[in-house]
């Protein structure tokens, strides 16, 4: 029984880690555009960077639609 609790849990963890991570996927996007609004291509840089970070996290979940 405490590995059937120990499973959901995890998954419960999983479930909420990828909705934060879909939740910062918005901002990024968003710091992007402004980014590219702005002609600032250092931070055009670092949001690609994080922005490919996510998309391999979200993979890793299969969450990624």
């Amino acid at each position: 029984m405490k590995q059937v609790v120990h499973i959901i849990r995890k998954a419960e963890i999983e479930r909420e880690y990828v909705n934060l991570l879909q939740l910062e996927l918005d901002y990024e996007l968003a710091t992007l555009y402004d980014a590219v609004q702005e002609n600032d291509t250092k931070q055009i840089g670092k949001s690609k960077k994080r922005l490919t970070e996510i998309h391999g996290e979200l993979e890793t979940f299969n969450a990624f639609a």
